[in-house]
């Protein structure tokens, strides 16, 4: 499992004009999942997620974690789906998808991300699974984070 984790003021999810999953301040997680990937692996990745302190305390440092963010109305998190994070273009202009899950299996690891994310932190919103997915974002700092199991 993969994800690219990245603090913002807010993000959005739109598919087909609508939109399907949106937070406020927290984090935007682009999650995918390779051809090996496990469901422990999905659980053990939401879990560090979750845990992450790169929020900044009263002191600016990068201390505080989802956990310590005030609710806003919004989920605290929005999980978007992202297959091409186990894209391979180091030797082609034209990256290879061949270590990426198949779509089944990607959808049940997305899943289990998901509900173990949930499971750990209150808010927790989702694009559409496989969608051509339109994702809109303000970075906070920025600070994005690339985590990989």
């Amino acid at each position: 499992m993969r994800a690219v984790v990245q603090r913002v003021a807010w993000a959005r999810c739109v598919v087909g004009g609508a939109c399907v999953g949106e937070c406020g301040p927290g984090f935007l997680v682009y999650v995918g999942a390779g051809r090996d990937s496990t469901q422990a692996e999905a659980v053990k990745l939401a879990d560090r997620v979750a845990g992450m302190r790169v929020i900044n305390d009263a002191d600016g440092k990068l201390n505080l974690s989802l956990a310590d963010i005030p609710e806003s109305g919004k989920p605290k998190v929005l999980v978007v789906s992202n297959f091409t994070l186990y894209g391979d273009a180091m030797t082609s202009r034209r990256p290879s998808f061949a270590r990426a899950a198949g779509f089944e299996a990607g959808l049940r690891l997305y899943d289990v991300f998901v509900g173990a994310l949930r499971a750990r932190v209150p808010g927790v919103a989702m694009g559409e699974f496989g969608a051509d997915m339109k994702v809109e974002s303000l970075a906070d700092g920025p600070v994005t984070m690339l985590l990989g199991l």
